[in-house]
């Protein structure tokens, strides 16, 4: 059930898939787009009140987050895939009417989680960015819940590609627990920590858009791995 939800989202989100679910098999077997019939949740994290971590020059966690999320929708987008955001702009999905910050941000997660779960999707992927006390750490890392062999395998795949194509970082996929929509999510899915803010080298790259379209690009090949590994060895052979 969503949870003081602004409509707007709930009525973009379900509209989106009311169209989609129009189409037969028939009208689109034809487009051999390898994520056609897919229906994949992108989760910014943060937003609105909420700025997540921030870097030493007070960029925040939920721009970063943001852009490379809409990066990756067009990559999937291109690939047949419907691609349902929890949020497309500077947003939180509390209800205007919800005072208090933690309150606000307990009501964000769980309509989150609501669009993840009452959706009918297939897949979700989660973005956030790390930052702890000391600037010594840096690479991106895919977290899973193990409860879901899909999750792992997919998890896997996302986090082979960020090694592959980012080349900063020799972190490998793990299992935790003590994540709310990673514990709560019914469908597999991974969550995504694209790097560290608290690195000012790493948080540097993170600000280019041209590192994060290849952040974006990594996540789709790691898709495309764990969906039609054929294509993404013959993508990777071209490269």
């Amino acid at each position: 059930m969503f949870i003081g939800i602004p409509l707007a989202i709930i009525f973009s989100g379900l509209a989106v898939y009311a169209i989609f679910s129009m189409f037969s098999s028939e009208n689109t077997a034809g487009l051999e787009m390898p994520l056609s019939g897919q229906i994949i949740v992108i989760d910014p994290g943060h937003g609105g009140v909420d700025g997540g971590s921030s870097a030493s020059d007070g960029t925040q966690e939920k721009e970063i987050a943001l852009a490379i999320s809409l990066k990756l929708r067009d990559y999937l987008q291109a690939s047949g895939a419907l691609v349902l955001m929890t949020r497309e702009d500077d947003s939180d999905l509390a209800g205007s009417d919800t005072k208090g910050i933690q309150i606000e941000k307990q009501e964000d997660l769980k309509n989150r989680l609501a669009l993840i779960n009452e959706t009918n999707s297939d897949y979700y992927i989660s973005l956030h960015l790390n930052a702890i006390h000391s600037p010594r750490w840096r690479g991106a890392q895919t977290f899973y819940n193990r409860t879901f062999e899909d999750s792992k395998n997919m998890a896997e795949s996302v986090q082979s590609e960020m090694i592959r194509q980012l080349e900063n970082t020799n972190r490998t996929a793990l299992a935790i627990n003590g994540k709310y929509i990673v514990d709560q999510a019914r469908i597999p899915g991974v969550l995504v920590e694209v790097g560290f803010l608290s690195n000012p080298n790493e948080a540097a790259d993170l600000q280019s858009e041209e590192y994060q379209d290849k952040i974006a690009a990594s996540i789709y090949q790691g898709m495309l791995r764990y969906k039609v590994p054929e294509m993404a060895k013959e993508n990777e052979a071209e490269q």
